[in-house]
């Protein structure tokens, strides 16, 4: 969960705007969630559905849970005071209200309750179970407000908390997790849809340092028939969900992470990754997981036949991303949007995400080369596997450089020094023209 903290210029911690947050969403939350849960409460009971599994029946009523369970509410106060920064603490309260908003409108359009009865307590953690349920009612289940609150907290408590105390927060943030069910307050599937709606709305709203929409702002590189292909897959899984049902609810994850894709090949772009500084922010890395796992996969495999660094010209070399702990290199030029910092902490580093099997815009691709000539020699470009994002940089660095006359001279030079790399010639036609563009 790293690098969701952005190291800033030092500022006044902002105490009188966390209280102005606390004072609107302390009032907020209960007035939204008490309206919510009055709603479900209103309807026909049997017009109010449970979404529970057989299995369920067996996870343990466990009475200490509650005060886990209950220490999220301190937790929610304290967190708007550890923020360091105006713009860390408005865009965490901003996720804070989203997540209750988003999670009420849930409640609302599809109400669901909780279908176990809880036997009498008794004792101090029966007095906490009574505390809760006078407010609280076997309504407002899915996605679990409590854990997309508890997704938000997590990620904001552990850019705060000293590295020695880490293990403790998780631990913690764990039993809160898990107090839902051992509480008997939420039923499983309250708990992944909790999860995915805490994530998207830290992946919606994420902390300074990336700017999720950024591409809008700028001519858009789209590639509408890769984007498709994710959509076409989104589409297929949310058909096996339909006829499936039961355990196929898990597929919403991959879902997700499909959309993402298609919606930065319509021309959201590599930001979607959420790369800063070589890393890829937490909720994006969360969200994006079915497909970086699968990508991995595939590309350990195809590593296995393809070249490793090459040099083209003049210290500037080429190859995969397995390349980048090579030793040999005083630098390293990063074009893989989809992968974190795999150079060492001793080499000159710098990220300039790509879209795989799409070209940079004219903008992106200038900068691009601009780094790379500005960077100590010998240099490694690379993106996943050395044969696309990487060439293309390079064939552009080649013929801004003047090094080539043209890009069909530079590809001559390419192809004599590069083994393997993928381009088409619709690719090379429209490099060819960004280059005279920077040029």
């Amino acid at each position: 969960m790293s690098s969701d903290l952005n190291t800033q210029a030092k500022e006044p911690r902002p105490w009188r705007l966390a209280l102005l947050w606390l004072m609107l969403l302390g009032p907020g939350f209960f007035i939204f969630y008490g309206a919510a849960n009055h709603y479900a409460a209103s309807l026909p009971l049997a017009g109010v559905r449970n979404i529970a599994m057989a299995w369920e029946r067996q996870i343990p009523l466990w009475p200490w849970t509650i005060v886990p369970y209950w220490s999220i509410d301190l937790l929610y106060g304290i967190s708007l005071f550890i923020c360091t920064s105006r713009s860390e603490l408005n865009t965490h309260a901003k996720r804070l209200l989203a997540t209750s908003l988003l999670s009420c409108l849930f409640f609302v359009l599809f109400p669901l309750r909780f279908s176990f009865e809880r036997p009498a307590l008794e004792g101090v953690f029966g007095q906490l179970f009574t505390l809760l349920m006078g407010f609280d009612k076997p309504f407002n289940q899915a996605p679990s407000l409590h854990i997309g609150l508890l997704t938000v907290l997590w990620l904001r408590y552990y850019a705060h908390v000293p590295a020695r105390w880490q293990p403790l927060l998780h631990v913690w943030f764990a039993l809160i997790g898990l107090s839902v069910l051992t509480t008997w307050q939420h039923h499983f599937w309250d708990v992944p849809s909790g999860f995915l709606l805490g994530f998207v709305v830290c992946y919606l709203l994420p902390t300074p340092g990336v700017s999720l929409f950024a591409a809008l702002n700028k001519p858009r590189q789209s590639t509408p028939k890769l984007a498709l292909r994710y959509f076409t897959g989104a589409l297929l899984l949310s058909l096996s969900i339909a006829y499936l049902q039961g355990w196929a609810w898990l597929l919403l994850w991959p879902i997700t992470s499909l959309l993402i894709l298609a919606a930065a090949y319509l021309g959201l772009g590599p930001e979607v990754m959420q790369k800063d500084s070589g890393q890829r922010r937490f909720a994006a890395q969360a969200l994006l997981w079915p497909y970086s796992f699968v990508t991995q996969l595939v590309h350990r495999y195809l590593l296995k036949s393809l070249p490793g660094a090459e040099e083209i010209s003049r210290g500037v070399w080429l190859g995969p991303i397995s390349a980048a702990t090579d030793p040999r290199f005083k630098s390293v030029l990063d074009l893989a949007a989809e992968y974190d910092r795999q150079a060492p902490a001793t080499v000159i580093y710098h990220s300039c995400p790509l879209l795989d099997l799409q070209l940079p815009d004219q903008q992106t691709l200038q900068h691009c080369v601009r780094t790379l000539q500005s960077m100590p020699q010998p240099v490694l470009v690379h993106c996943a596997l050395g044969l696309t994002r990487s060439a293309a940089v390079v064939l552009a660095w080649l013929v801004v450089s003047q090094q080539t006359k043209d890009i069909n001279e530079a590809l001559a030079i390419l192809q004599k020094k590069r083994s393997k790399f993928i381009l088409s010639k619709v690719q090379l036609n429209q490099l060819a023209l960004l280059c005279d563009d920077i040029t």
